[in-house]
């Protein structure tokens, strides 16, 4: 079961928007305002691996997925340490 499927499982009624395209990179869920968490490192990943060269792809990141806003159930994006 994917981190997606385990958050619309655990919270059915939840409000959430997406990143399409990133499933893979959800890691979380931020409870109190109902927002997807991603790790910023693995969305890059896939734009990586979609054809772009890394500084690009950083800068695309931050400009087009982390810089926008879409309302009240935004995305949030970390970077991780693991």
């Amino acid at each position: 079961m994917t981190v997606l499927e385990r958050i619309i499982e655990d919270y059915p009624e939840a409000e959430f928007l997406k990143a399409d395209g990133f499933d893979a990179a959800i890691v979380g869920f931020d409870v109190e305002e109902e927002r997807l968490v991603y790790d910023s490192t693995s969305v890059v990943q896939v734009l990586i691996n979609d054809g772009m060269d890394d500084e690009d792809a950083w800068d695309y990141f931050f400009y087009n997925i982390a810089g926008a806003y879409v309302g009240k159930h935004t995305p949030l994006f970390i970077k991780m340490y693991v």
